[in-house]
């Protein structure tokens, strides 16, 4: 093992250390290298993850990964939008339908909503196809990738974080000096434990069996495509959510069994048998030809960190967030988290921003976490409402309970009119559009709008989005036309890791602004110009801001400043947005250049940036010192 004393402090193996690699920490290291940053990212395991786990992607995410240059590849895995379509609640899946809901923005009365609020539309890809994705796109731009390497432990000081692994392989253990920690290692993560991150919440308070089985199951779906299939029968076994479950993996071919079960009780038998019968329960083919693929139990947490950072060391995705797969939410929010902390790392490090900047990401977060955590524990318990025609005190609780729903009576129209309600309260979990993409942040990364007010929702927060360029909000979606009349959106001449000061033709003294300021991380992009022309008028109908006042967005595409109103003087559009970048930045006033010792790689990268990592094979001698080699681009 190399001695930490053997380090320079302020020289590095690697500029940023990534432990984990599930969809958080596959983005932070995608854009970390996509930015030019030297990123190193482990694993202890020898592969992704070996379950279909989360699936849903919402607009958001996809937008992540538009960004970063491989929308159009993760199409390639994914169930698209079309496909998506209702969520059935079925007595099983040849039985008989009770009720259904247009889900993920697919229906009649949401389709536009989806449709106008992102250029990208929702996917469904499970996780093993899109670790895939993020971390080969990862390599190939430069990140140096370890699977067989668990992490062990670290020391932090004022210049760095000294981290100390293990090559499960060979048991060699070594260490790598870098500029920064990223522990996106899971619901059970070390790091956050290690820095003592403040929790809230419970952990393991429900239990879940999924099945994997391979079944063609198209002649009872493809009428109708549908990811998600909630059984309510009397065999299929309840838990806290009271129904089984059928979620399609590859349409129509591969599918998750699911039911809960009773923890008191231990973790319920899923031998051959038992699995067989449950399966053919739920899709009502008492002789389907099954393959069982696999068995695993998860359990249901409900608990959020209150801080997300301590020094160079900085926790994200299920690390700090923990809760069921209700909503979607799950790893669409890791991959946010990594979003946002990505571009900030990068800006310390090439010496844009100050440390200051790395404050905001806990303010930002924190709260994205708390609001997701609760809605998807919230979202398992809203389903009690679609349970209370039961018959409890019947042998055959749905049996009877179904018989008294179809009653011509004044009893069986209250039922009917009591599911209903109970159906619309699911649009919180399937509809839910603010839910995924109306966060608002409020950090020192924000300036606010002086005299703004607080905003006012015009409607329900949780199921619309609320498009604004007010500071803390997501820039809106716009369609424009650009060089040969190509229709581009408003997110796509922003981010790819950099500052963008947005503004209209009326805006000339703006642009000459931040060209007298030329920091290499600025764009100015006039809309109006060619290449970024608004015919349709719809960047008119959202900017809320004069066509001569100017937008600051951040490379994560939220907004950090506006001018609402008209500026016309090249000395003031001067002083308001060096304030600004000074403000968002942690930047000492009037500064221009990098910091000393700062790095000076590409803005936006896509070739391999050589780093040092220690090469151990498994003939190695265990526990020998590990030798440094300089590799290129290394997929170990």
């Amino acid at each position: 093992m190399t001695d930490m004393s053997d380090h320079d402090r302020t020289s590095y193996d690697t500029d940023v250390v990534i432990v984990g690699l599930g969809p958080a920490g596959g983005t932070a290291a995608l854009a970390l290298a996509t930015y030019g940053l030297r990123v190193h990212a482990v694993s202890m395991f020898p592969w992704v993850a070996n379950s279909p786990r989360a699936h849903i992607t919402n607009q958001r995410a996809v937008e992540v990964l538009r960004d970063l240059g491989v929308e159009d590849e993760a199409r390639k895995y994914a169930t698209p939008w079309e496909q998506m379509g209702d969520t059935l609640f079925t007595t099983s899946l040849a039985g008989e339908e009770i009720v259904r809901m247009q889900t993920w923005g697919t229906g009649d009365t949401r389709y536009g909503d989806y449709l106008s609020g992102s250029p990208c539309t929702m996917l469904d890809i499970p996780q093993p196809l899109m670790e895939p994705v993020l971390i080969k796109n990862a390599a190939e731009r430069g990140a140096i990738i370890s699977f067989h390497t668990e992490y062990l432990d670290h020391t932090q000081d004022a210049d760095g974080v000294t981290v100390r692994f293990r090559d499960v392989r060979s048991g060699t253990e070594f260490t790598q000096r870098a500029r920064f920690l990223l522990g996106f290692d899971g619901a059970r993560s070390k790091i956050a434990e290690e820095i003592d991150l403040p929790f809230q919440g419970e952990l393991a308070r429900a239990g879940t069996a999924y099945v994997l089985f391979n079944a063609d199951l198209s002649k009872y779906v493809a009428h109708r495509p549908s990811i998600l299939h909630w059984i309510v029968n009397s065999k299929a076994g309840f838990g806290e959510i009271g129904m089984g479950l059928l979620r399609a993996i590859k349409p129509w071919n591969q599918w998750i069994a699911g039911w809960g079960f009773d923890m008191a009780k231990g973790q319920p038998d899923v031998s051959d048998d038992v699995v067989l019968e449950q399966i053919r329960t739920l899709v009502g083919d008492p002789h389907l030809d099954v393959e069982i693929v696999s068995r695993s139990f998860w359990y249901v947490n409900q608990q959020y960190a209150e801080h997300y950072q301590s020094g160079r060391v900085l926790c994200g995705g299920d690390a700090v967030h923990r809760h069921p797969p209700s909503s979607g939410l799950g790893s669409n929010t890791s991959i946010q988290d990594a979003f946002n902390l990505a571009w900030k790392v990068a800006f310390v490090v090439k010496g844009y921003a100050g440390q200051g900047l790395l404050e905001s990401y806990s303010p930002e977060r924190v709260p994205v976490g708390k609001q997701i955590v609760a809605r998807a524990n919230q979202s398992r318990k809203d389903y009690a409402g679609l349970r209370e025609w039961f018959d409890p005190g019947s042998d055959d609780p749905v049996a009877a309970g179904l018989a008294k729903l179809k009653e011509p009576t004044p009893e069986g129209v209250a039922l009917r009119e009591q599911l209903y309600e109970a159906l619309e309260v699911k649009n919180t979990e399937f509809n839910a559009h603010g839910v995924e993409l109306n966060q608002r942040y409020a950090s020192s990364a924000v300036v606010p709008e002086p005299d703004a007010g607080d905003e006012v929702w015009a409607r329900d927060r949780q199921l619309y989005l609320q498009a604004t360029t007010r500071p803390g909000a997501k820039l809106p979606h716009a369609w424009l036309v650009g060089e040969g009349g190509t229709r581009i959106s408003t997110l796509d001449v922003t981010g790819k890791g950099m500052m963008t000061l947005l503004t209209g033709i009326g805006g000339q003294a703006w642009k000459r602004a931040a060209a007298k300021l030329d920091v290499p991380f600025l764009r100015t992009v006039v809309v109006g110009e060619p290449g970024t022309i608004d015919p349709y008028c719809y960047w008119r109908q959202v900017r809320d801001i004069d066509e001569a006042g100017a937008l600051l967005v951040r490379p994560d595409g939220y907004i950090a400043w506006r001018h609402s109103a008209p500026v016309w003087d090249d000395s003031e559009a001067l002083t308001s947005l060096e304030d600004a970048l000074t403000a968002v930045l942690d930047r000492p006033s009037g500064s221009s250049e990098p910091a000393p010792g700062a790095t000076q790689e590409p803005q936006y990268n896509t070739r391999a940036v050589p780093i040092t990592v220690p090469h151990t094979t498994p003939a190695d001698a265990a526990p020998a010192s590990a030798t440094s080699t300089t590799t290129e681009g290394v997929n170990r």
